[in-house]
C-alpha cells in the first residue's frame, strides 16, 4: 500500500521563514525527507531549520555556498536568498542537490482596488506571486536538478473561483500560476513528473495577524471571515495537503488543483 512516508527524498521548500511554508517544512522533515529550506529573513529562517526533525533516514542534503545554515547532525540545509534577484536565484540552484519535490510557498498579498492599480503594483505582485515561482521551475529543469517521477506543488488561492473586493492583482497572479501548472503537467508527463496546485483560503498566518501591517484593513478581513463556516484554516491543514502530493500517495494526480476552504 502506498503511504506518505518522504524517507530518501529531498524537497526544497520556498517562504519557509513563516507560515505554511515554515509548517509545511516541519512536517515534511518528520515524514522522512532531506529539505533545503529558502527565505529572504535570516533569523526566520534559521528559527524554522532549528525546528526541523532530524531523524530518519533520508540523505542529508549537503550545500557549501554563501549564507547557509547545516550542521553534521542533520540531514537538512537552509538558504538565504532573494528569489526576485537572478544572481542570488541562480546561485542556490547551482547548490541544490538532486531534488525530488519542490513546494512553491513564498509569496505576498495586498488587497487593492483595481482603479489604484498601478503598473508598479502589477510588477511587484506578478514578480513574486508568478515570475519567481516560474523562473525557479524552469531553471531547476535546465539545469536537470528534478528527479524523474518527482513532484512540484504550488500555492494558489481559492479567491480564483471566489473574488473579493481589492482582490484583482492577487487572484490574477494565482490564476496565471493555476494555467502554468496545467501546461507543466502536460509538458512533464513523460519523466512521471507532477505538478499540481493548492487553492487556499484564509489561513491563519502572519499576513492576517497584522492587518494594517500587510495592506488588509480591519473591516475588510471582518468581511471575508463571515465566509468560513468551518472557521479559517491553520497552516498544518495545508502541509498536509502539500505532504499528498509529495508523497507517493496522489502518483495519479497531476495537472489539479485542490480547493481547500472550509466553506
Amino acid at each position: 500500500m502506498k503511504d506518505f512516508s518522504l524517507n530518501g527524498k529531498t524537497i526544497l521548500v520556498t517562504g519557509a521563514s513563516s507560515g505554511i511554508g515554515r509548517e509545511a517544512a516541519i512536517l515534511l522533515s518528520k515524514a522522512g525527507a532531506s529539505l533545503v529550506i529558502t527565505g529572504r529573513d535570516e533569523q526566520r529562517l534559521r528559527a524554522t531549520f532549528e525546528l526541523l526533525d532530524v531523524t530518519g533516514d533520508a540523505s542529508r542534503v549537503t550545500s557549501e555556498t554563501q549564507n547557509v545554515h547545516d550542521s553534521s547532525v542533520t540531514r537538512h540545509a537552509s538558504r538565504v536568498t532573494n528569489l526576485t534577484e537572478e544572481t542570488e536565484l541562480d546561485s542556490l540552484i547551482s547548490s541544490l542537490p538532486t531534488l525530488h519535490g519542490i513546494v512553491h510557498c513564498a509569496g505576498i498579498v495586498g488587497p487593492l482596488p483595481v482603479k489604484f492599480i498601478t503598473q508598479a503594483d502589477i510588477d511587484r505582485m506578478f514578480s513574486i506571486n508568478y515570475h519567481v515561482p516560474v523562473n525557479l521551475t524552469s531553471k531547476i529543469l535546465r539545469k536537470k536538478k528534478l528527479a524523474d517521477g518527482a513532484s512540484i506543488v504550488f500555492m494558489s488561492t481559492i479567491a480564483t473561483k471566489n473574488p473579493y473586493y481589492g482582490g484583482a492583482l492577487y487572484s490574477g497572479s494565482k490564476a496565471a500560476l493555476e494555467a502554468y501548472s496545467k501546461t507543466l503537467a502536460l509538458e512533464l508527463v513523460a519523466k512521471g513528473i507532477r505538478s499540481n496546485c493548492i487553492m487556499a483560503g484564509l489561513v491563519d498566518t502572519p499576513m492576517i495577524e497584522n492587518p494594517s501591517e500587510k495592506n488588509m484593513q480591519e473591516e475588510a478581513l471582518e468581511r471575508y471571515l463571515k465566509r468560513y463556516p468551518l472557521g479559517i484554516g491553520k497552516p498544518a491543514d495545508v502541509a498536509y495537503a502539500i505532504l499528498y502530493f509529495l508523497s507517493d500517495a496522489s502518483g495519479w494526480v497531476t495537472g489539479t488543483s485542490l480547493i481547500m476552504g472550509g466553506e
